[in-house]
């Protein structure tokens, strides 16, 4: 059987929502409409469609009444509880690379962190965003696990639009050095408990200001209801 085109224009559409999403260029809540999806990316609807509805099975996108199309949005309860499952799993991902780490791998790292850090310096937040989404992602990648690979990327469908309420007002703050750099000094010294617990005080004191913002949010929503 000749493959169906649709089915690459389909792949193609997914693939770059999906980024979109991992990648943190979608806000939380967002609305997406299929008319201007087909038309930014320059193909039909139903490629767009089929592509819009495979990410809600993935659970990035969200089907609201009335046919609405939006980017899940996490509650604090949500956030809590992927926040417990990341560290489990991001720790047994810390754990593994340092266990694989090498030179030009560890470097690779670095460079993103670098980028994460000047771009926070510039006040570019989108940039910081998707430097830290490489960071994190490089680190999966060098456990070698792709199971975990493609379950921690499923969980980051949700979170990674979240990152977009860091900035300006809950930028990540550390009680010292920037974790990321404990987690380097992990991987080159090839000490898998040192990396995990990077890892972990990454995610808790990292995410602090997130966790502040996400309680005010629901406050006020609160409030108005």
């Amino acid at each position: 059987m000749a493959p169906d085109p649709r089915d690459s224009l389909t792949s193609r559409v997914h693939a770059e929502l999906r980024a979109g999403l991992l990648h943190g260029r979608l806000r939380p809540g967002q609305r997406l409409k299929i008319r201007e999806l087909a038309s930014a990316m320059g193909v039909s609807e139903t490629p767009v469609r089929e592509a819009v509805m495979q990410l809600v099975r993935e659970g990035g996108l969200e089907l609201r009444p009335a046919s609405a199309i939006r980017v899940v949005r996490l509650s604090l309860s949500d956030y809590l509880e992927l926040r417990r499952i990341r560290m489990l799993l991001e720790g047994l991902a810390a754990e593994e690379a340092a266990r694989r780490a090498t030179p030009p791998a560890v470097a690779a790292l670095a460079e993103d962190h670098a980028a994460l850090e000047a771009a926070e310096a510039s006040g570019e937040w989108q940039p910081a965003i998707e430097a830290n989404f490489r960071f994190h992602h490089g680190l999966w990648r060098l456990a070698g696990m792709p199971n975990l690979l493609g379950i921690l990327e499923g969980i980051w469908l949700r979170n990674g639009p979240l990152l977009n309420l860091l900035y300006p007002d809950a930028k990540p703050s550390y009680l010292g050095r920037h974790r990321h750099l404990d987690i380097l000094d992990g991987l080159r010294a090839r000490d898998a408990e040192h990396t995990r617990a990077a890892m972990h005080a990454d995610l808790v004191e990292g995410g602090r200001g997130l966790l502040r913002r996400l309680e005010e949010l629901e406050a006020t929503e609160s409030r108005c209801a």
